[in-house]
């Protein structure tokens, strides 16, 4: 895109878009073509810690977290209103941004619309409760808001991860400070202006752009921080708990996962075909409960490769923008480079490409980071592409004979997000469920959930979990009172 159609995206502080203290700027690219189309300010360390003043002064001085739970419900209502009414301008710049088909990224935006809703519907049920205590004394207990909580949120799914927990922390009543990823800043800036047209008080929501290594640590590293939630990966996971657990201050932790998908001979195999297909293949692959590893019956094995090998060679690559698209870019050159390094190891190992393993070289896709969806079998299980998040559009194969292999199977992994089974015995599909060392397991359905359902990992994949009515907790302390009620004559 031409240097003169570019947009600019500032930082959004206190209800104001400013460009960071030191003016810098840096260039978004599509990544369909690795052209720059907008430009967004560099947020240093200084901007981080003028962030958290303003929250903190928001928290303490207006009546956001005072206020009945019933005027912070409306005002997010109000919110996902103006998000739905914006949803396809938003569903562009996420893909222009991240680089996913806009089917996909009109999905995402319509998923933030009904969190927004679905915590809504919460805010003015932030409760307490009272305890039976023996003699003439009376007990209870209050939910208060943390104060300032921080977000930092994943490239993949740039807005709707976002949401997944500011919403929750808004409707409790804290105020929050978003640092989106450096490569997909765009839509959490447009977000904030949505916000305060919403009602959110100057200073309850703001955004910081900047590196993680310089404003995301700045963030959790401030005694003005009371609560971090994190998704992305384990290794800036573990760097964030070690900054938070100086000061003593919960996180959430969401990172990552290697999901086995599991089908017994028994199943439905079209269906668990499209299933595969859609685990692997959508968002380019490029998802934290991605199904990437396929187990499955020898029995049927043939057969179900030779249906996901032809879902994999029939989907249509291009820019997300174009219609009919089924298959985006990778977010980066970065990202490209790296999933397809996973495949080459595989075969060094000895592993076999089924279909795909390569980039796709032919105009107009050569200049973008399209890397081909990708089926490998015959991998060694300590191959690094078994052994390690891909985050790409790569699926791996074993085979079972027995049930208690493929439960091993599935469990050989220092990951724990979601499990996938296909089967059409109940008995299987529960007892199987029970089993998996995952935080979420989805039978006969390729990995779905809802705002209402809690989103957990076990293992690798995290501490804490997001999603659900509980999830509201996670951003609450809960003080308890108890009183004398001085019935009787005093004693000296």
């Amino acid at each position: 895109m031409a240097a003169e159609a570019e947009t600019s995206f500032d930082l959004f502080i206190g209800g104001k878009e400013a460009p960071g203290t030191r003016g810098e700027r840096r260039s978004v690219l599509d990544p369909a073509t690795n052209e720059p189309f907008a430009r967004a300010a560099v947020g240093v360390r200084e901007d981080a810690h003028a962030a958290l003043e303003v929250a903190e002064r928001a928290f303490r001085e207006s009546n956001w977290a005072a206020d009945d739970g019933a005027r912070r419900a409306k005002v997010l209502i109000r919110l996902a209103a103006l998000v739905e009414s914006h949803q396809d301008a938003l569903a562009r710049l996420e893909t222009l941004n991240m680089g996913k088909p806009l089917r996909e990224s009109r999905g995402d935006i319509g998923y933030v619309v009904r969190t927004l809703e679905y915590f809504a519907g919460l805010a003015d049920k932030v409760e307490g409760e009272t305890i039976p205590v023996p003699g003439a004394r009376f007990d209870y207990t209050i939910s208060e808001p943390l104060g300032v909580t921080v977000h930092i949120a994943p490239w993949n799914y740039p807005l709707l991860l976002a949401v997944r927990s500011v919403a929750p922390a808004l409707a409790a009543g804290n105020s929050v400070v978003l640092k989106p990823a450096s490569l997909t800043p765009l839509t959490a800036v447009a977000f904030a202006r949505f916000a305060k047209e919403a009602g959110v008080p100057d200073g309850i929501f703001n955004v910081i752009l900047g590196s993680g290594a310089e404003v995301g640590e700045a963030l959790v590293d401030d005694d003005r921080c009371r609560s971090v939630t994190f998704t992305g990966s384990g290794e800036v996971g573990s760097r964030i708990a070690e900054l938070a657990a100086r000061r003593r201050v919960p996180v959430t932790l969401e990172l990552g996962g290697k999901g086995p998908v599991v089908v017994f001979p028994d199943a439905d195999l079209e269906r668990a075909a499209k299933g595969i297909g859609y685990g692997i293949f959508q968002n380019a692959g490029q998802m934290c409960w991605a199904a990437s590893r396929l187990i499955v019956h020898e029995s049927i094995r043939t057969e179900l490769l030779d249906r996901v090998r032809s879902i994999a060679e029939s989907l249509k690559l291009g820019p997300g923008t174009m219609e009919g698209v089924e298959m985006g870019p990778l977010v980066s050159p970065d990202q490209a480079a790296r999933v397809l390094d996973y495949v080459q190891d595989a075969v060094a190992s000895g592993g076999r490409i089924l279909t795909g393993g390569t980039r796709a070289s032919e105009p107009p896709l050569a200049s973008g980071n399209f890397v081909r969806p990708t089926v490998l079998v015959d991998v060694p299980s300590s191959s690094r592409a078994v052994r390690e998040e891909i985050f790409g559009p790569v699926l791996t194969t074993a085979t079972f004979s027995e049930l208690e292999e493929a439960l091993r199977l599935a469990n050989d992994t220092t990951y724990g997000l979601l499990g996938t089974v296909w089967t059409r015995d109940l008995s299987t599909a529960h007892s199987f469920a029970r089993r998996l060392e995952c935080g979420m397991v989805v039978v006969n359905e390729a990995p779905i959930t809802y705002p209402q359902a809690p989103f957990a990992g076990t293992k690798g994949s995290g501490v804490g979990f997001e999603q659900g009515r509980r999830a509201v907790e996670a951003y609450t302390r809960r003080k308890n009172v108890l009183v004398n009620l001085g019935t009787g004559k005093r004693r000296a």
